[in-house]
């Protein structure tokens, strides 16, 4: 679990966080890449379409999960899928 000193409000982590989190594992986080064509933003839009977990709570509030899509640029698992998909195809056709 994040202390929620190093979660951004909007989803994610914040830059305190992800500084937190290489320093503790030695890991390179970045900050999410919010639109564009970049691999990673399709990397870990299809990532999180593939998630079990629920998009909204049982108050009907945003979980994590839908905050952190949001932060990339999808409106939901469906619209991430999609968007994950249409990026690697376009990614490839500039081959």
């Amino acid at each position: 679990m994040v202390a929620k000193k190093h979660q951004n409000p909007s989803g994610g982590l914040n830059a305190a966080g992800r500084a937190h989190f290489n320093r503790t594992t030695g890991s390179k986080l970045k900050a999410p890449v919010k639109s564009g064509d970049n691999p990673r933003r399709a990397s870990f839009l299809a990532r999180m379409a593939g998630n079990s977990g629920p998009e909204r709570d049982a108050k009907g509030e945003p979980t994590r999960l839908l905050l952190s899509l949001k932060a990339w640029g999808a409106s939901s698992k469906a619209d991430a899928r999609k968007k994950a998909a249409a990026i690697t195809r376009r990614n490839k056709n500039r081959g």
